[in-house]
């Protein structure tokens, strides 16, 4: 069973056969968990989110059609679950750390004199690129976590946000160009 196409598996579980459930769900929970989490940036979210995509394709098992590749159709779930949500917590309020109040005991600052240059760095790193990639537009965003952190083809790609080749292919050079300029304005490069 391991060796069956996602094609193939879905199919099985079509025809009633929930191994082949399992085995999906096997194959892309770290995968849609981790390209929710770069939408979201709260594991605890991502998680839930990842299970709303696991239950529509539970439910709705007989909407995939084999026109398109299985993990093209999962991906499109995942991701129309993760920007209905961004959606969401943009019509919620929020407020700024400048309107908060705190007194200087409340004040923490943490403490990195234990830890390595290097583990200092690589976080100081990841924050900004993550702090970068949250200012993005959404299409940018999205265009880069499916291609240079989901390591997806420009077909696919193009096939989940339903662009023509082309597009896919300059919003992905006009994306990482400003992601580029973000992260050369905090110095990291």
């Amino acid at each position: 069973m391991i060796d069956k196409t996602d094609e193939e598996l879905i199919r099985d579980f079509q025809e009633g056969d929930i191994t082949s459930y399992n085995h999906l769900v096997f194959r892309y929970k770290d995968k849609l968990l981790n390209y929710i989490y770069q939408f979201v940036h709260d594991i605890d979210l991502a998680e839930d989110l990842l299970q709303d995509t696991f239950l529509k394709l539970y439910t709705h098992k007989n909407s995939y059609k084999n026109i398109a590749k299985f993990s093209t159709w999962i991906y499109t779930i995942a991701g129309n679950f993760a920007k209905t949500e961004l959606r969401k917590t943009k019509r919620r309020k929020t407020y700024s750390n400048s309107e908060l109040i705190y007194s200087e005991d409340e004040l923490v600052v943490p403490d990195f004199s234990n830890e390595a240059d290097n583990e200092i760095i690589n976080k100081s790193l990841k924050n900004d690129l993550k702090d970068c990639l949250s200012k993005l537009p959404l299409d940018f965003r999205t265009i880069i976590i499916l291609r240079d952190i989901q390591e997806l083809s420009y077909d696919e790609i193009s096939i989940i946000i339903e662009l023509p080749l082309g597009t896919v292919k300059s919003r992905i050079n006009r994306a990482r160009l400003k992601l580029y300029e973000c992260l050369n304005s905090k110095k990291v490069l």
